[in-house]
């Protein structure tokens, strides 16, 4: 076991530095980012002033030496160049506009006009030690945000939106399988059954429907239809309401207090409970019955034990095992959040953070959460191969 370790974790490291690397450069060469709009036609900027945001935001170095940066926080400080500092495109001490070296980060390399205002320096001192540059994501330094919280470290801000997708993934996880489990279990006992075809069918549904799809109708139908009928409706969307209002039958409800955040919550959970339900079901079954036809189940049944006790301990046990691979890979799920949902229902988590991060061209906070999902996927694929050897004695890892 221990050989074994030390080998899935010298794989996981080159795993993660490979798709890290390969995450931060289709990032980085992707159309957009902070000079999208000081380029645009509607603020057009000279070339003085494009260098200085390309300085700030390092986007003048070279790829290979801005994920460098960014993953080990070397190499640092300014590049000397022809016995000039520069600090991006900036030459140090510089009091008059000069010729300068562009060097783009795809490998062009163009002279420009640029340097210090008059009457305005740039000393070693303003560049060096700026916010922009990061100690290093293995010194657990995940850099800056660009847009969503300008020059707020990125771990602040995946902080702040954590419990909230943490809250919402955790109580539909564990609903989907208090319902998940049970519902595919009696499907496979009794196969072609009228609760068989019955659940059968509403799986495919489910699995088949959208998304987006099944979020916007549910709030189609219980906040806008169920309010202008004077039914009790939910909250269309957010965690929380910003101010106390009243829900027929229900009454007064106080913004931010518990009764809000759980109205706030059903349709959310909803959604993923019944997605999730609707596919782990179906693989419940199939597993289940792929075990039923075992010689040990007929044993079982010929000693004369009764058939409760033949499904949940000897059937039930041996079925889940597959199902191990579902659950544990729902902890990457759990933390990255549902980018769709939570976007429909503007729920404030991680997977609304994501797209809002692409959305704005904030890299340092999307790479982040691609960086901590990579992470968690690994570790939990070497959790899951242990997990094997607990619930099945017949497998060892050597």
């Amino acid at each position: 076991m221990f050989n074994y370790l030390i080998r899935r974790l010298f794989q996981m490291a080159i795993v993660l530095f490979l798709s890290t690397m390969a995450s931060y450069a289709l990032l980085n060469l992707a159309p957009g980012g902070p000079l999208t709009f000081l380029t645009s036609v509607q603020r057009r900027m000279n070339q003085e002033d494009i260098a200085r945001v390309r300085a700030y935001f390092e986007l003048d170095l070279f790829l290979p030496v801005r994920f460098s940066r960014w993953l080990t926080g070397f190499p640092r400080g300014p590049i000397t160049v022809g016995g000039q500092t520069y600090f991006a495109d900036f030459v140090v001490g510089c009091r008059q506009p000069r010729e300068v070296e562009i060097r783009y980060s795809d490998g062009r390399r163009e002279l420009k006009t640029v340097g210090c205002r008059e009457g305005q320096d740039v000393t070693l001192a303003d560049l060096v030690d700026r916010p922009r540059s990061s100690k290093g994501i293995i010194f657990g330094d995940l850099g800056n945000s660009w847009q969503i919280t300008r020059d707020r470290p990125v771990s602040a801000v995946v902080v702040s939106r954590l419990p909230r997708t943490l809250q919402l993934m955790m109580i539909s996880l564990v609903l989907s399988i208090i319902i998940g489990i049970p519902i595919g279990v009696i499907s496979a006992v009794r196969q072609y059954s009228a609760f068989d075809y019955t659940v059968t069918s509403m799986a495919f549904f489910g699995s088949s429907m959208p998304t987006f799809f099944f979020a916007l109708l549910m709030i189609l139908i219980f906040s806008i239809t169920f309010k202008r009928m004077g039914w009790v409706y939910l909250p269309p969307g957010n965690a929380e309401s910003v101010k106390d209002y009243v829900i027929p039958f229900i009454g007064a409800v106080d913004a931010g207090s518990l009764k809000d955040n759980i109205l706030h919550l059903i349709m959310p959970v909803s959604v993923l409970t019944l997605f999730n339900v609707a596919g782990w079901s179906r693989y419940v079954r199939t597993s289940m019955l792929e075990v039923l036809r075992q010689d040990y189940v007929r044993t079982a049944r010929a000693k004369g034990l009764i058939e409760r006790v033949v499904i949940a301990k000897h059937a039930l046990r041996n079925a889940l095992i597959p199902f191990i691979t579902l659950v544990v890979f729902s902890i990457p799920a759990a933390f990255g959040g549902a980018i769709i949902t939570e976007t429909v229902f503007n729920w404030p988590g991680m997977g609304r953070l994501y797209f809002d991060a692409l959305g704005r061209t904030d890299y340092p906070v999307a790479m982040a959460l691609l960086l901590i999902t990579a992470v968690l996927t690994v570790v939990a694929t070497l959790v899951c191969d242990v997990l094997y050897t607990v619930v099945d004695p017949r497998i060892r890892l050597s």
